[in-house]
């Protein structure tokens, strides 16, 4: 008798022992009836048969494989008996939705998420899957593509094992993986082919430093009942296996079963209790808890209709508790042997995979893989998710790469472009004596030292992609497309990342930046019109400068009106004196004094504003006139569209493309050219193919192009972005990530400027050019803060002087006859105004001065003291102009002027005198009798008589 079925048989003679004992108030009871399948899909078909007619069973623990199950479920859905498998992991038998089956174990689709931790947590990308050619190994493996593919992993190879192959197909099997790159191999098969399979790979030496083998809970959880010699042989190897957790139950279990299956079956060796056994036992007390939530019951069959020609199936009859047993199961939940026994969706509900290692005479945990965590060194651990220390094949304690060149000795094939008229990237030279190829370049360099760089010796070769007569054999996209054809290994040049390509390749990160742009011939544009003096300016600055050189002015005027000579005469002469007393600030040739404090605040600010204006308008006039505007001819792709002009690409690349589907060119008005001299001579219609107005390439190309003819060229537009160049290799290649990794060493480091250094040259001095025509006019908003301090200060200064003003002279304004109008105070106001401010400083100093026309007349004048008191009905004091008091012979003052604001008023000591001042002329100072010193403090009457000469 096998194992499993005696291990089955045992565990079902013990259920009462061991289940009914703990059990003692159940009122039902499970009679077990046992058929051996004896490992036979036949067999287990025969043996539910049989169980179904003759004994009548109410439910079936079983079959024991995937293979078995695909029948058995049939008879089960036909019978209405729930079919309760504890080792059918299948995935594939969950597609066949039967009502009445029901899996008390884990799906073998339940491990992937804890394999493909495993290869995401190592980075590894390509794997090799080694699985038997049946319903269990290629149930599991669409479900482990899926998921390795969600994690960029590569199934590189699929190797598939017969499982009747002898030990010769399996070392066949396996010289062949040795061959390939990749050495990591996910093992999803079982006994007696496992241990075959690491046997035979231990001797040819598939279990050195470097490999690394996974396995499926199948074999994983069998480790401990394998031979030592098998155990020697699997050093370093990972597997995952169901988490059963630890109880006093389960070690009760384990010692009573050791002792009593070897009582039962002395001659036999023993049997191990793996978790298929503990299923198996909880799979029962299931069913025992199930059938006692039902109760004594009618567990009976309805007999069918049997007719003459019936067959065996067809007598089968149809339970009558059937449906309500198996909703009784998988509502049933409790405790078990194994874990929580839970059925969800009719399977056994999954909880967490332990992680183990091989190490010495057996396994060791390593670490544990949950749903909710995903890998953790502790369950119920909230660490970062990581394993234990592991030591792999060889015992190697370095996590392996997990691919290796192959070992027959080949080098990598790598090809080359050729006949590109840019040679700085990729340059093919031929000795034309001994014929041999040298090959060189900016892409080479950076190639060999990323290729030098990595931890491992990689031999390879370069391979111009040519054609017979020595020409390039294709464009780019036929020498990349080449590779997917596995006609070389790899690529190196300046061939650029695009998406359409890495459809079929795989390329490592840019070496350089790329994208493609717009170049244009430029030509100097410097003003040489007769307005140029109008441009270094925008025409709002000239307005708003205009208009605050006009405003200054007058601020000036009303500040210096009444106490600055300047600024007082006729009308015209006083319009005239603003403008050119504000424009002459330009130059700083104003002649005029400035006397009023406040005048002299407003005009210092003002300097500094037309500092700053004429030194910029001079700086930037200079520039039009002195330095070359290089401007270019075209800034929009658009107008070469509209106007269908001809533009260039060069040959070969995806540019012609790119122009063709994504700008909408027309591709008769698209002109190729092979080299940088090429590209000039079409721009200068020195060319047979004519002449273009602009060319569009990639930005390293046109970096060449400029250094050689900047002066001649530019750039303008937008620039369209792409990834920049690559290295090409296979899709998958375990090169790229390690490549990459060293091509960013490469460009980060003193190499990459040797590099450009010594293929590109040095950067050529070039004007400076832009991209678009922008006006170097200067514009409002580099002035508007001057413009705001100057225009506030002026501002504040004029309401300062018209607030003083109107409080010197309150009381004319509340004096005025009611009733007046406000237009006739405001003219009032402007008269006063209109007068001197004889108190300032100005006149009092201009007038102290002797008039020597007046003392040839004989007349002499004394000098007074101004007085401040105001004048009472019996005197009247005459201030005069520089503190001088005049007095009439032979009469009283004149008061014909009267006040202009009052003509009923007598008018004011004050202002009666400045007005008779005002109209003295020459001959009324001749005829004048000699006035008499008014000394400070006397007083007259309004009729006063001179005194005697002196």
């Amino acid at each position: 008798m096998k194992k499993g079925n005696a291990a089955l048989l045992f565990m079902a003679k013990r259920l009462g022992l061991y289940f009914y004992a703990s059990h003692g108030h159940y009122k039902t009871r499970l009679i077990p009836k046992i058929r051996d399948s004896k490992r036979d899909v036949v067999g287990a078909a025969a043996a539910a048969l049989y169980l179904l007619q003759n004994e009548e069973v109410q439910a079936i623990i079983g079959p024991a494989s995937s293979l078995q199950a695909n029948f058995v479920i049939g008879l089960g859905d036909k019978a209405h008996v729930p079919i309760i498998s504890f080792s059918a992991t299948s995935p594939s038998l969950s597609s066949l939705r039967s009502q009445y089956f029901v899996r008390a174990t884990l799906n073998d689709s339940a491990q992937v998420p804890a394999i493909r931790a495993l290869v995401e947590a190592f980075g590894w990308r390509q794997v090799v899957l080694i699985y038997l050619d049946n319903e269990y190994g290629n149930g599991v493996i669409p479900y482990l593509t899926d998921a390795l593919q969600e994690i960029d992993t590569r199934i590189s190879y699929r190797s598939v094992i017969h499982p009747l192959a002898t030990d010769d197909q399996i070392l066949e099997e396996l010289y062949k993986l040795m061959t390939m790159p990749t050495r990591v191999f996910i093992v999803h098969i079982f006994t007696p082919i496992g241990p075959r399979l690491f046997s035979r790979a231990n001797e040819i030496g598939m279990m050195e430093e470097g490999y690394v083998w996974i396995l499926t809970d199948r074999l994983t959880d069998i480790l401990s009942t394998l031979d030592p010699s098998v155990i020697d042989s699997m050093q370093g190897v990972l597997g995952v296996k169901p988490h059963v957790p630890r109880s006093k139950e389960l070690e009760s279990f384990k010692i009573r079963w050791k002792r009593e299956i070897q009582q039962e079956y002395p001659t036999n060796e023993s049997f191990e209790l793996n978790i298929f056994g503990l299923w198996a036992y909880d799979a029962a007390c299931g069913l025992a808890m199930a059938v006692e939530k039902l109760g004594a019951t009618n567990f009976s069959f309805q007999k069918s209709n049997i007719s003459r020609n019936s067959t065996d199936l067809d007598t089968v009859g149809v339970s009558l508790i059937g449906s309500n047993l198996l909703q009784s199961l998988l509502n049933t939940r409790f405790r078990g042997l194994s874990g929580d026994f839970q059925i969800v969706n009719r399977q056994l509900h999954s909880s967490a995979f332990q992680v183990v290692n091989v190490i010495g005479k057996g396994e060791r945990g390593v670490g544990f893989w949950t749903p909710e965590n995903g890998t953790v060194r502790k369950l119920d651990s909230t660490s970062k998710p990581n394993l234990g220390t592991i030591v792999w094949p060889g015992e190697s304690h370095s996590v392996p790469k997990g691919w290796v060149l192959p070992t027959n000795g080949k080098k990598l094939r790598i090809a080359v472009p050729v006949g590109t008229g840019y040679s700085e990237f990729v340059k093919v030279t031929r000795d034309p004596s001994s014929n041999a190829t040298e090959i060189t370049g900016f892409s080479i360099a950076v190639f060999d030292a990323a290729m030098a760089a990595l931890p491992y010796a990689v031999p390879y070769e370069y391979i111009p992609f040519e054609a017979p007569d020595g020409k390039a054999a294709g464009d780019y996209n036929d020498l990349i497309y080449q590779v997917y054809l596995q006609k070389y290994d790899a690529v190196v040049g300046d061939t650029t990342i695009l998406a359409n390509r890495s459809l079929y390749v795989d390329f490592t990160l840019p070496y350089t930046e790329s994208g493609v742009s717009m170049v244009v011939p430029i030509i100097d544009r410097r003003r040489k019109n007769a307005w140029v003096f109008l441009k270094p300016l925008t025409w709002d600055l000239w307005v708003t400068s205009s208009c605050f050189f006009v405003f200054i002015g007058f601020v000036i005027w009303v500040l210096e009106h009444r106490v600055n000579k300047d600024f007082r005469g006729p009308c015209s002469h006083q319009v005239g004196t603003i403008f050119w007393f504000s424009f002459s600030t330009l130059v700083f040739t104003q002649r005029e004094r400035v006397v009023n404090n406040l005048a002299r605040i407003v005009m210092i600010i003002w300097f500094f504003v037309v500092l700053i204006l004429t030194q910029t308008y001079t700086a930037s006039l200079t520039s039009m006139l002195t330095v070359q505007q290089l401007n270019p001819t075209i800034t929009d792709i658009n107008e070469l569209i509209k106007k269908g002009e001809r533009v260039g690409c060069q040959n070969g690349t995806f540019v012609r493309e790119f122009l063709i589907e994504s700008m909408k060119f027309d591709e008769s008005k698209l002109v190729t050219y092979e080299s940088p001299e090429e590209l000039d001579e079409l721009f200068s219609n020195k060319s047979s193919k004519g002449v273009i107005a602009a060319a569009f390439d990639e930005m390293p190309y046109m970096k060449i192009f400029l250094a050689k003819y900047c002066s001649k060229y530019t750039t303008v537009g937008p620039t369209y972005k792409f990834d920049g160049f690559g290295f090409v290799f296979p899709k998958g290649s375990p090169l790229v990530a390690d490549v990459s990794r060293e091509v960013l060493n490469v460009t980060e480091g003193a190499k990459m400027l040797q590099f450009e250094k010594a293929w590109f040259g040095q950067t050529t001095s070039c004007p400076e050019q832009t991209s678009s025509i922008s006006s170097n006019s200067i514009g409002l908003n580099s002035f508007w803060g001057l413009f705001l301090i100057s225009g506030i200060t002026s501002f504040v200064a004029l309401i300062t002087c018209i607030t003083i003003f109107l409080y010197e002279n309150r009381e004319a304004l509340i004096n005025l006859n009611p009733p007046s109008s406000m237009w006739r105070k405001i003219k009032a106001m402007a008269t006063r105004f209109d007068d001197k401010d004889l108190r300032s400083h100005a006149f009092r100093k201009s007038d102290q001065l002797p008039d020597k026309r007046h003392q040839g007349h004989g007349c002499s004048y004394s000098l007074t003291s101004y007085t401040n008191c105001p004048p009472s009905p019996s005197s009247l004091l005459i201030p005069t102009h520089g503190n001088f008091a005049f007095f009439c012979e032979q009469g009283t003052l004149s008061s014909r002027h009267g006040d202009p604001v009052s003509p009923n008023r007598p008018m004011s000591p004050h202002i009666l005198f400045e007005y008779e001042l005002a109209n003295i002329n020459h001959e009324q100072l001749n005829s004048m009798p000699c006035p008499k010193t008014l000394f400070k403090g006397e007083m007259v009457n309004s009729h006063i008589k001179p005194e005697s000469s002196v």
